[in-house]
């Protein structure tokens, strides 16, 4: 009866009680509660009391009318479907019924079978309509997190470049830091185009295993491999009309590279053990914290596909470069806790925010935002999260210790903490993979760009 693994709540209002007890005894389930009322006002009750998902109403009620009562019954169950059912030979009643929105309506007497499928319909168009807040929703969320804070640097020439992008379907790259945001730019360039209605799917290459990306990309038809016992779509067919954000780029096969530039070039797909090429209208997005034209002199990137991905490159600077863009920052961040909007910090916690180098750029700086709200409500005081007993005092001027070494690229970070996680894994690739929360083919990739072949054996 019910295809999804949520327990859903069938009523059943009707004075027969033979007719209840039949129902609930035939319909029994794991997965659907069944709960009786013989009155109106038992039924109404009910369904205050608990979120139903279907309600059985009988039109001639000891109390009561159904048709008078199927107000009453979605003013606390908006999603509720009702079957009216009525013995009227006019269907007077039923039309009423309907029209006060009720979902369909039964004509005594029936067959429990139509029953059955009555209740299964009206389940899989409950199903329906909740996916469909929730895709709504999470556009709405998503819309809200896509306003772009801060300035992007002093350079003007970056919001010229966005503002572009906003108003074409060209293929762009964006590239930055880890944490400076490009998720985020990528949503504000969705949201702010022609195309804000469509879909905004987001794939992130880094945490997909090698042999998954192909059909999470492409989709697949049923008998393609093991276990594939239906068709799927991918991921292009899911953004069609709209955008397609393939976060960290980089690590992408270069066999998939091949073929994602054969999307880009065509505009078509062809699904895993398919044979027909279905199009497709997508706008792509790509982003990456990699260097791509080393990646490219490594081998590990194709430099057609850099062509075809950059049309418009957008490059995030970190927030050490702009940190002129904090205290706005802070105010957002503030803001999105649920915080006092009066809230706020004083200068000496923003010049001490300042000084920072931030290697976690803005992503670092919402954390140390969070915990300092949960730890001081009432006084906002990030800096001794962030420094603790390695900042120094000088009159107005702190000296920031928080490094014993000259600052380096995030890249050269990278590569000598996948050095460090190797070293205390063994060399053991499987282990070290996981415990950096990426791919095995990822983490190979990632040796080859940053030449640690030497120190261990790549299959």
């Amino acid at each position: 009866m019910n295809d999804g693994n949520v327990k859903r709540n069938l009523l059943i209002i009707d004075d027969d009680k033979l007719f209840c007890e039949t129902v609930k005894d035939e319909f029994r389930s794991p997965l659907l509660e069944i709960h009786t009322a013989y009155s109106a006002a038992e039924g109404l009750h009910i369904c205050r009391s608990h979120n139903i998902d279907v309600v059985l109403l009988d039109e001639n009620l000891p109390d009561s009318q159904g048709h008078l009562i199927c107000p009453e019954i979605l003013d606390g169950n908006e999603q509720c479907k009702i079957l009216f059912i009525t013995a009227h030979p006019s269907f007077e009643h039923a039309i009423q019924a309907i029209r006060s929105g009720a979902h369909d309506y039964l004509l005594k007497p029936f067959e429990l079978e139509e029953l059955r499928l009555s209740i299964k319909r009206a389940l899989q168009m409950s199903e329906f309509e909740r996916a469909q807040l929730l895709q709504s929703y999470k556009a709405i969320k998503d819309q809200q997190n896509s306003i772009l804070i801060g300035t992007l640097g002093q350079n003007g020439g970056v919001y010229e470049l966005v503002k572009r992008a906003t108003e074409v379907r060209s293929p762009v790259l964006i590239t930055g830091d880890t944490g400076t945001g490009k998720t985020l730019l990528a949503r504000h360039i969705h949201y702010s185009s022609p195309c804000h209605e469509a879909p905004f799917v987001f794939v992130n290459c880094a945490t997909l295993p090698e042999n998954l990306i192909e059909s999470e990309l492409f989709g697949y038809e049923k008998g393609a491999f093991t276990g594939a016992v239906a068709s799927r779509k991918g991921v292009f067919e899911l953004a069609e009309g709209g955008t397609l954000f393939l976060d960290e780029i980089a690590t992408m096969p270069l066999h998939l590279q091949a073929k994602l530039l054969g999307v880009l070039d065509n505009g078509t797909i062809r699904r895993l053990g398919g044979q027909s090429q279905i199009t497709v209208n997508v706008r792509i997005i790509a982003a990456t914290n990699t260097d791509l034209e080393a990646a490219i002199r490594s081998n590990l990137f194709r430099k057609d596909l850099y062509y075809r991905i950059s049309v418009l490159c957008i490059h995030i600077p970190p927030l050490k470069a702009r940190t002129e863009d904090i205290p706005q920052f802070c105010r957002h961040f503030i803001t999105l806790f649920g915080a006092n909007p009066d809230l706020d910090l004083d200068e000496k916690e923003i010049r001490l925010l300042q000084q920072y180098d931030w290697p976690g750029n803005v992503r670092e700086l919402r954390n140390i935002l969070e915990r300092s709200y949960i730890l001081h409500k009432r006084q906002l005081r990030p800096s001794e999260l962030l420094f603790g007993a390695e900042r120094k005092i000088s009159g107005e001027n702190p000296v920031i210790a928080h490094t014993s070494h000259e600052p380096c690229s995030l890249e050269e970070m990278e590569k000598n903490y996948i050095k460090e996680i190797l070293g205390t894994k063994g060399g053991n690739l499987t282990q070290t993979a996981k415990a950096l929360s990426i791919s095995l083919s990822t983490l190979k990739r990632k040796l080859k760009l940053f030449r640690l072949t030497d120190t261990v054996q790549i299959e």
